[in-house]
Order: structure tokens, then sequence, then C-alpha cells
């Protein structure tokens, strides 16, 4: 089994897009290992996004991300990065797929409702940076 994180962002928490994602992740049988609803930091964004520190658009993610609160969702499944990352769709939800999580409800590029991993390295890393082993069950 793999892990993955979803984060639904700022954007999708203040569009009131909780539960119809969360109603998305648990219809693709996904397992929720853990959830909770928090504010992040300017420095916990940064953090975070570090690996794009050097990308035009850091600032604007770091800023975005810790503008309100954001729903991080640790996910198991198998093949749970590659099956995730299918069902939020692309970056820009003008090129997303019919029925994705973002062609639903994403905004645009910069303000894409949610967060997945890239890979399953970065799916147990970031299950970690947002969840204690004891928070999950």
């Amino acid at each position: 089994m793999e892990r993955t994180l979803c984060i639904i962002k700022p954007d999708a928490v203040r569009n009131k897009n909780i539960g119809n994602i969360v109603a998305m992740i648990q219809e693709a049988g996904f397992k929720i290992l853990g959830l909770k609803q928090i504010t992040i930091s300017q420095a916990v964004a940064g953090e975070f996004y570090a690996v794009h520190k050097e990308r035009p658009f850091y600032g604007e993610l770091v800023s975005f991300m810790s503008s309100g609160p954001i729903v991080p969702i640790a996910l198991e499944k198998a093949n749970a990065v590659a099956d995730w990352r299918a069902l939020i769709g692309a970056t820009d939800p003008a090129e997303a797929a019919e029925g994705t999580v973002r062609k639903r409800y994403a905004t645009s590029k910069g303000e894409n409702a949610v967060h997945g991993s890239d890979s399953v390295e970065n799916g147990r890393i970031e299950v970690g940076f947002f969840f204690a082993e004891s928070e999950l069950v």
C-alpha cells in the first residue's frame, strides 16, 4: 500500500468544498488515515514547498497556502500517488479532464483546490510533515 498527501487548499476550503472533495476521495477507494483542518504560517508553508524555492511562483504559493485554513489528508491505497494525481487532474483547471477535482473545484492555475504528492517517496515525506504516525488510523 502507498501513502500520499492531499491538501485541500484555502480556495476550496473558502468555497465550502471540503465535503465534496472528501466524497470524491472515498468514492475512488482511498482509505483516509488522517484528516485535520489547520492554518499554517508563511514559514511552515515555505518549508513544505521549499523544493520550489527557486521557481517564480514560490512567493505567491507560500502566501496563498498561508492565507486561510487548509485540510491535509493522509491517504492510503494501492497505487495511491498515481491514482490521486489522476483524480485531481491537471494543475490548470482549464486543462483538467472532466470529472476531476480541479475541473470541478479549482478556480485558476494558482488557486487549484488541492495538492497531491508527486512520487511515492514524497508521499511518505509529505504525510509525515503534517501527521505524526500516532495520528494515523
